[in-house]
């Protein structure tokens, strides 16, 4: 029975053959590219799909990409060490991208205001602008509230919902929703209130 189940979902996961230039991993394979451009992966441009460096990582982990350099196979640990070498927050990245993934949402690449990620509502790719805006932290990283403020006001213009996602030390995600808050200046009385 379990051995059924394994054949079951092999059979649901297409197997992906992708090349490696320089940094880039892209499919060349046309109905890999309209499988894997459906399900919300990568950019199509000259009749290849380019994989953003997280999306190569979450195929390399899922076992879905078979990745090759010229003739040799490149795994998941080798691309990762690629990847740091121009991108010193790409494990952060990929392990907020591989929880979203898990949980049913299309990932894209962040666009403006410094967030990592765009986030599709579940069933909603390709009929809806992404709902999500995500800011991707490692625990005990600091930012300025005026810096997010600003990013959050414009986000929530655009109707858009800004959400940080803080990746703590043993490995878990944890979002964050971040709404607009307005704080009143806090004025001192005028002296004659404190007689009494």
């Amino acid at each position: 029975m379990e051995s059924s189940n394994v054949h079951f979902i092999m059979d649901e996961i297409p197997l992906v053959d992708g090349r490696l230039v320089s940094d880039q991993a892209y499919i060349s394979d046309n109905d890999m590219i309209h499988e894997l451009d459906q399900k919300g992966f990568g950019e199509t441009e000259k009749e290849k799909l380019f994989l953003k460096p997280f999306e190569t990582l979450y195929l390399l982990y899922t076992k879905r990409l078979i990745l090759k350099k010229n003739r040799k196979r490149i795994d998941f640990d080798s691309f990762m060490s690629i990847c740091q070498m121009t991108d010193h927050e790409i494990l952060t990245k990929f392990l907020i991208y591989r929880d979203l993934r898990n949980r049913g949402y299309v990932v894209k690449d962040g666009f403006g205001f410094g967030s990592d990620f765009r986030v599709y509502e579940r069933g909603h790719f390709g009929e809806k602008g992404a709902k999500f805006l995500i800011f991707g932290f490692n625990e005990g990283q600091q930012e300025k509230m005026g810096k997010l403020q600003k990013k959050v006001e414009e986000i929530t213009r655009m109707g858009k919902e800004p959400i940080i996602a803080v990746l703590e030390r043993r490995g878990e995600v944890i979002y964050y929703k971040i709404n607009k808050i307005n704080f009143h200046e806090n004025k001192a009385r005028p002296a004659a209130s404190y007689l009494i």
